[in-house]
């Protein structure tokens, strides 16, 4: 067994856990993978709830609760969702205080079929910063064209955020700057900065796997040879645009008046097509001040065989662009794939939630007392 955890800790970036169930917490690896595995975060999404609590395990007690009390399906989903995340904030509570709020943090996503109502997905996220009540717990809210706004006045309200869904450099950069405008509002209102933190979750195994797919249809020699390299090489240029921004004089002033970072957070790196290794996107996107959220397979395989060997982004940018470029000339189209990637990741988390509130609504009616 190697330490490349603590080697890829070492080097800045932090390891978040990309899932969350009841059981996790209760049998105690939740904790085991903070003490030993490295794991500072925790990341959920409307698949992973759909996943845990359709297994049932360990939700039976309280959803046979929330029946006797005949709540509405989306109540009985939230309550269940955010006592997950609270027990998990808790768990967690250590590192986000040896961390001054850097990390030890667990992120809940607003409903996913608000993600085009910003009003609806700001209200959605006081709630749910209400609900879970913990200082170290991020609102998800997806970087769609509603939801810049969202960030921006939630943030501002004092709220930290966990930007999710970004697949495009030019969206990023959109994010970013949501980002520092909610600080700026948050400033106006005399917050302090200093507890606002925030995260912008960038894909990346997504983009390779549309790309890929478009290169195979091509079937050319020149598509064969830029398989695999698309993912990679728009998360580094994300990390250049990262640079620029936080080294601005914009920052800057924020930055003197206490603000922190939004961090990039490397999202979706399993590796999905076996032909690649399965560490990939964890060994190629090594960088200060980066999060990389892994799903348990990912975390345990990059402790196995990870292969960290130093920071793996700096000095890559003109490659970087250069494989973009050639995307370009195959006739492949870079605003079209992360237009895909976008409407298709809020219509994939959206399926899970109705999946989640359909599965939910089932055991609620079989659990729900006979009248008399």
């Amino acid at each position: 067994m190697t330490d490349a955890l603590k080697r890829l800790s070492d080097e800045g970036v932090a390891i978040w856990l990309d899932d969350l169930s009841r059981k996790r917490i209760t049998s105690g690896n939740l904790a085991e993978l903070i003490d030993q595995q490295h794991v500072v975060g925790v990341t959920t999404n409307p698949t992973i709830f759909q996943k845990a609590i359709s297994s049932g395990d360990g939700y039976e007690q309280q959803l046979t609760d929330l029946a006797a009390r005949k709540v509405t399906v989306e109540e009985a989903v939230r309550m269940i969702t955010t006592a997950d995340v609270r027990d998990a904030a808790d768990i967690l509570r250590p590192v986000f205080d040896t961390t001054d709020g850097q990390d030890g943090r667990v992120s809940i996503e607003v409903d996913p079929r608000l993600a085009h109502n910003t009003r609806a997905t700001v209200a959605e996220a006081r709630q749910l910063a209400w609900l879970v009540d913990r200082p170290n717990t991020l609102i998800k809210i997806p970087a769609t064209r509603a939801g810049l706004p969202a960030i921006t006045e939630v943030i501002g309200n004092g709220i930290s955020v966990n930007v999710t869904l970004i697949f495009s450099l030019e969206r990023y950069r959109e994010v970013m700057d949501a980002y520092l405008s909610g600080l700026e509002k948050a400033h106006e209102k005399g917050l302090d900065l200093s507890l606002i933190r925030s995260v912008a979750s960038f894909f990346v195994s997504r983009v390779d796997t549309e790309i890929d797919k478009r290169l195979d249809d091509l079937g050319t020699d020149e598509a064969k040879a830029a398989r695999g390299k698309a993912a990679v090489a728009n998360a580094r240029l994300a990390y250049q645009a990262y640079e620029e921004v936080f080294s601005s004089d914009r920052w800057q002033a924020l930055e003197k008046a206490g603000a922190k970072k939004q961090r990039p957070l490397w999202a979706s790196t399993g590796v999905k097509d076996p032909a690649y290794k399965d560490t990939m996107y964890v060994d190629d996107l090594v960088a200060p001040n980066t999060v990389n959220t892994m799903p348990e397979a990912t975390l345990l395989a990059t402790e196995d065989h990870g292969d960290i060997t130093g920071n793996t982004v700096a000095g890559t940018y003109e490659q970087a662009r250069a494989d973009l470029d050639a995307l370009e000339k195959l006739g492949i189209s870079y605003d079209d794939v992360v237009q895909v990637l976008e409407d298709e990741g809020v219509e994939k988390f959206e399926a899970s939630w109705n999946d989640l509130l359909k599965s939910t609504e089932a055991v609620l009616q079989r659990l729900a007392p006979s009248e008399g």
